[in-house]
């Protein structure tokens, strides 16, 4: 319906300035969009207190004048939505969609001007906005050079932040730091803050599609601007004609849980696009990795080769005994020797080694019912990659391969590509020209009936709704950083990306690690600074609907009453619920199994993970179904568990609890609990 424009204020005694306003369904978060000195702003407040302050809004172009100054509300026009939608796989099956919205329309006479639309979404959980350009007149060939948007945070000067830096070296691959907010200067998102109420929020972006990814910029200290990661030239977005930006996504809960639990970032995303994808198959896989991260096995050729058709065969008939889907292979094709990082111009993704027989071992997958998970990593050439891609794609098919985990290695900003005139140019991970490469791989790769794992990735915004293949990505430190990172991951890291990165969705982080003295115990050494209860829960807490057991099969056999449980895990969930937590010292999920394959739809499985502090925390099992019985199968770091020199002090138990009952989960220092709730 169509609303009225409301007169707020008068302006140098002559002009009037308009506004609109939209609530949540909840009405608990209001925002406030209005034309205030005849230039666009908006605000959002929570419980009656504000949380971003009066914010601009609008873009500046290489060509045409800045939408901004002289821009005044022409159009107001409000709706509402509430439905329910079905993942074909996820952290739940149905998701439910219940907003209020409100479409502004900026307009400024010619010739300076031009029109434009602001739609804004309230959830109980936050809100989400997006720029709408109009096919106009001088707007055929676009060059945006800046886009305007601020998030001027409501007492940043009391904020404490969890962020890591952006357009460094190592993409979205840093320890996480916690400081005042103002100490944040350029930053990825999701950035997750708390405010000086006690509120969380965590600014991110959904349905980066053609589009420059977006980090904040913090010059004027408590206002984030929108940057724009820029093309190579220097320009940040390039369009023609008509075009809707990313929606910008604003996350607000009253706990930090909360944050979790909303599903703003798949709402924002456009319906499935591909059809029937039941050809995409969330599971849990194995694979030759580990060992070359700890210097066992190489990447490249030679006698300590990891990728041969016998080391394949062992891993196959591995995952077939103790029930996994696949067999990860890295290594497997010609580009591998010498410095592979800076191998990108030589890489093919069709010739294997001699060593590795793709035809038998395509043979010896289906005898099995295993198969084989495909790898390309392109060491940032990415243009070397376009020119075989279908070839590629069309070999994995023909090999039964249906997964296949990508990489673009590269530092940021060094992803080459061969522009039309030959040239070689370098450009962001996470630049326009990359988006919309990523993309490209995955909708060539549905045509094949493959999903694609990215790693070194443009960082997630709900595509997975509209892309169900792209099935998972990196784009965080993962576990490989345990093996030879400067530092290790630290004890907080998984607490800490369980309220950032893993807002924005699934992560292959690669967990179950059960041998941790590879490089000795104790706190200086590469090795997973955690406990084994820790490494069993992460398969709850870190959501990915592909899961690696990473670790190699000896260390599993060495400890089989520990493998249990991730035999037992699934990966695809009819429903799941943070419980309980905080930023970068504890979180608890509660997940149900969606019933599926092996799974009876009846299970619940609980993760817990605890920083460098050992705690106890005490957990209501009411999510369970009333009136049902159900063992509890549970995994817990042992009284003497600690993770610098007793890791492995792990301890199975089992009890007969339901709904009404309580437990308490006693984490030791880098510690954790998972437990199987079987319905009886």
């Amino acid at each position: 319906m169509r609303l009225p424009l409301l007169l707020l204020v008068i302006l140098s005694g002559s002009c009037f300035a308009k506004q609109a306003t939209l609530e949540s369904p909840n009405k608990k978060i209001k925002i406030t969009i209005s034309d205030q000195n005849s230039a666009p702003h908006y605000a959002i407040s929570f419980n009656n207190k504000n949380v971003i302050e009066e914010s601009s809004l609008g873009f500046e172009f290489k060509q045409q004048a800045a939408f901004a100054e002289g821009f005044t509300i022409t159009d107001v026009n409000n709706s509402q939505h509430n439905s329910q939608w079905q993942q074909p796989w996820g952290e739940r099956q149905t998701v439910t969609d219940q907003h209020n919205e409100v479409a502004v329309t900026f307009s400024k006479p010619a010739p300076q001007g031009g029109t434009y639309t602001v739609r804004f979404r309230a959830f109980d959980s936050g809100v989400g906005f997006r720029y709408e350009v109009p096919n106009q007149a001088g707007f055929e060939n676009i060059e945006i050079t800046k886009e305007l948007t601020e998030f001027a945070i409501s007492g940043a000067d009391k904020a404490t932040a969890w962020w890591i830096p952006a357009r460094g070296w190592n993409r979205y691959e840093y320890v996480y730091n916690t400081t005042p907010l103002q100490q944040a200067a350029l930053v990825h998102t999701p950035f997750t803050f708390k405010n000086t109420d006690g509120v969380h929020v965590s600014i991110h972006e959904a349905a980066l599609v053609d589009y420059a990814g977006m980090v904040l910029n913090q010059r004027r200290p408590g206002t984030l601007q929108a940057d724009l990661t820029p093309w190579s030239d220097g320009i940040a977005v390039k369009k023609q004609g008509a075009f809707n930006t990313p929606w910008r996504t604003i996350q607000i809960g009253e706990q930090a849980v909360d944050l979790i639990n909303s599903d703003i970032i798949l709402n924002l995303n456009e319906p499935n696009k591909l059809g029937d994808v039941s050809w995409v198959k969330p599971g849990k896989y194995v694979g030759i990795w580990w060992g070359m991260h700890i210097n066992e096995n190489t990447w490249g050729s030679g006698e300590k080769h990891g990728a041969t058709t016998k080391n394949t065969k062992y891993y196959m008939d591995f995952a077939a005994k103790y029930g996994f889907d696949g067999v990860l292979v890295e290594g497997w094709n010609i580009g591998w020797d010498g410095d592979w990082f800076f191998n990108g111009d030589v890489f093919s993704f069709t010739k294997p080694y001699a060593d590795f027989d793709i035809a038998e071992l395509t043979r010896y997958g289906k005898e099995k019912g295993v198969q084989l998970i495909g790898h390309h990593e392109t060491s940032g050439n990415v243009t070397n990659y376009r020119n075989q891609m279908e070839d590629a794609y069309t070999l994995y098919e023909k090999s039964n391969v249906s997964q296949v985990k990508t990489g673009y290695v590269a530092d940021g900003g060094n992803i080459k590509r061969i522009d039309e005139n030959g040239i070689a140019r370098h450009e962001w991970h996470d630049g326009q020209f990359m988006v919309n490469e990523y993309l490209h791989s995955v909708q060539l790769a549905a045509k094949h009936k493959i999903s694609i794992n990215t790693h070194e990735p443009v960082k997630d915004t709900g595509l997975r709704r509209t892309y169900p293949n792209w099935i998972a990505r990196e784009g965080a430190r993962g576990q490989e950083f345990n093996a030879w990172g400067t530092p290790p991951n630290p004890p907080e890291h998984i607490t800490m990306l369980a309220f950032t990165r893993m807002l924005a969705g699934p992560m292959d982080f690669t967990p179950g690690i059960f041998d941790m003295s590879f490089n000795g115990l104790g706190g200086d050494t590469n090795r997973p600074q955690t406990t084994l209860a820790k490494q069993l829960a992460l398969y709850v807490v870190m959501y990915s609907p592909i899961q690696m057991a990473a670790d190699l099969p000896r260390n599993y056999l060495a400890k089989p009453d520990a493998f249990k449980f991730i035999q037992d895990v699934p990966t695809d969930w009819q429903q799941s619920i943070a419980l309980a937590g905080e930023v970068g010292d504890y979180v608890v999920f509660a997940r149900k199994e969606r019933k599926r394959d092996n799974y009876s739809g009846n299970d619940w499985f609980l993760g817990a993970v605890t920083d460098e502090q050992a705690r106890s925390i005490e957990i209501k099992l009411d999510f369970l179904e009333q009136g049902k019985n159900f063992e509890a199968q549970i995994y817990r770091d042992g009284d003497k568990a600690q993770w610098k020199n007793n890791p492995y002090d792990l301890k199975i138990e089992k009890r007969t609890v339901t709904a009404a009952d309580k437990l308490t989960l006693k984490l030791a220092t880098s510690g954790g609990t998972a437990i199987r709730f079987k319905a009886l």
